[in-house]
Order: C-alpha cells, then sequence, then structure tokens
C-alpha cells in the first residue's frame, strides 16, 4: 500500500510517495541501496547542527536523491528525469525542515509493509 504525502518545499507543495516500488526506483536509478542510505543521512542529521549546517555533501546528495525518487513516484508525469532538472524549481529550503517529514512518511510506509506481511502471515497460517 502506497502513502503519499504533501511537503511544502520552498514554498510549492510537492507530493511525495512511498511504497515498496520506491527501493526498486533508486537501485534503478542511483545503483545503491535506499535502505542503507536512508540510514546513513539519519546518522548524518543526528551528528549535525542545523545552524553550523554540518552536513556533507555526500549527505545533501543522497537527501536531493531520495526526495526526488519520492516525488518522481508520486507524481511521474510532472517531475523531471533526473534531480538536478526537478531541484532547479527551487531557490533554497532547508533539509532540516522538509527530511523529518520524508523520515516520517517513509515510517509509516514500512509501519504499513509491516502490517501486511503480518496479516499475510496470518492468512497463511489457517
Amino acid at each position: 500500500m502506497a502513502i503519499k504525502k504533501m511537503i511544502t518545499v520552498d514554498g510549492i507543495e510537492v507530493p511525495f510517495k512511498a511504497s515498496a516500488t520506491v527501493p526498486r526506483l533508486y537501485r534503478a536509478k542511483f545503483r545503491k541501496d535506499i535502505f542503507k542510505d536512508f540510514a546513513a543521512l539519519k546518522d548524518s542529521v543526528d551528528e549535525s547542527d542545523e545552524k553550523e549546517s554540518g552536513l556533507g555533501i555526500e549527505s545533501l546528495e543522497v537527501f536531493e536523491n531520495i526526495a526526488w525518487t519520492m516525488a518522481k513516484h508520486a507524481d511521474p508525469e510532472n517531475v523531471p528525469d533526473n534531480p538536478d532538472e526537478w531541484l532547479e524549481q527551487f531557490n533554497t529550503f532547508s533539509i532540516y525542515e522538509v527530511l523529518p517529514q520524508l523520515f516520517e512518511l517513509w515510517g509509516l510506509n514500512l509501519e504499513t509493509q509491516a502490517e501486511s506481511k503480518k496479516g499475510l502471515a496470518q492468512l497463511t497460517a489457517r
């Protein structure tokens, strides 16, 4: 089951979508594991200081790639085919405002998947 959420980015309402398809889309585009990247990004954010802009360039790129993937999944017709073009529509925005909402959306998606698996296990056990 997919979960969709509107998040304001630089004053623009942007739809983001999380589902079981996102890891596959991310891997196909970036040749990386979104689960590992999300975990590393969370660690970087937890260790950084928003006021000192302590996130490294790698973490920012991971954030942009994840955000683009979830936006593209939510609105494939209107989101450009590469993250650079998508990012061009924004001036500047705080990763610290957007990222927690993406973490929340991703977490809700994982909870939904876990519940679905639990329900399936109960059905097949009968």
